[in-house]
């Protein structure tokens, strides 16, 4: 039996892709989780062999959550299925530890395709990713340079990925605090020091900075 947990913050996605894993002989969805650190938490305590993550979640996006369960349950195969295909996003859900991405257009026709491929030890790319990876690598064997990118993320540390996202996501100090059982003056503490690192003077930077690197995500 492949036990899967299944987070995305929409009810109505979640019911369908429910609906199509459980139809598979084999397959149960163990959990549901609403969004990252909800899944973090399930994750923990129900032990799936699977976990499929939506990107843009509240409070924790779905690539902090991928690397925090990794870093517990490093065995634990992660499908990433997102409405978002751009270099930056690939490229993070990659360096997260993902081993499948599943664009949300691509679901009806390859999510089973997908957790199959996963099952059984193989990574899965939806076609267009697939694609763009295979070009970054061509174009790094003509050219003999990688792309040209923004490491900054990774100086980050997972607590600092997370007030980032809070922060970029409109809360205040004072509900990051709460978010994150922290005193005020600790996530205050933070936010200054995410700001010195990344060279950022206000919140609005901290914002655009976060959806650059796809650590929220606009729709």
């Amino acid at each position: 039996m492949l036990r899967i947990l299944i987070a995305d913050d929409h009810e109505v996605a979640r019911r369908g892709i429910r609906a199509v894993l459980e139809s598979h002989t084999g397959w149960e969805v163990c959990a549901e989780a609403k969004d990252g650190r909800e899944s973090v938490e399930l994750a923990a305590a129900t032990k799936p062999d699977l976990v499929l993550l939506d990107i843009g979640m509240p409070n924790l996006n779905g690539l902090e959550a991928a690397r925090q369960i990794l870093a517990t349950a490093p065995d634990v195969a992660i499908l990433i299925l997102t409405m978002h295909d751009s270099d930056n996003v690939v490229r993070e859900v990659l360096r997260a530890g993902a081993r499948g991405y599943l664009l949300k257009s691509d679901a009806g026709r390859d999510l089973v395709a997908a957790v199959e491929a996963l099952q059984s030890q193989r990574t899965f790319f939806t076609t267009r990713v697939s694609q763009m990876v295979l070009d970054g690598f061509l174009d790094r064997e003509k050219t003999g340079h990688s792309f040209k990118r923004d490491d900054s993320t990774e100086v980050l540390t997972s607590r600092e990925r997370e007030v980032i996202q809070l922060l970029a996501e409109g809360k205040t100090s004072k509900e990051v605090a709460v978010a994150l059982n922290l005193s005020v003056k600790t996530a205050e503490t933070h936010r200054t020091n995410l700001m010195r690192k990344l060279g950022l003077h206000s919140v609005a930077d901290l914002t655009r900075y976060a959806v650059r690197n796809g650590i929220v995500q606009v729709f």
